[in-house]
């Protein structure tokens, strides 16, 4: 099992989604359920970018989400 951090591009927004997956295909299928959940009905999403991943072992995994950051160059 893995944890996914995924950096989601909107026309209005940028935004983090956080997943735990065992592969990366069911990941990006979890980030879409994740914002159709959380905004009710899905955003206009222009990209889902990877972040990072992480193993998930014996004592868990996590992330670190200090500043706004993106990948994203306006």
């Amino acid at each position: 099992m893995n944890l996914y951090r995924f950096e989601v591009t909107t026309r209005v927004f940028v935004t983090i989604v956080v997943v735990a997956a065992q592969s990366d295909e069911l990941a990006f299928d979890l980030v879409e359920i994740e914002l159709e959940k959380y905004f009710l009905k899905k955003p206009d999403v222009v990209d889902i970018s990877l972040y990072e991943k992480r193993k998930i072992r014996g004592n868990g995994a996590g992330f670190v989400l200090h500043e706004q950051e993106t990948i994203i160059k306006s």
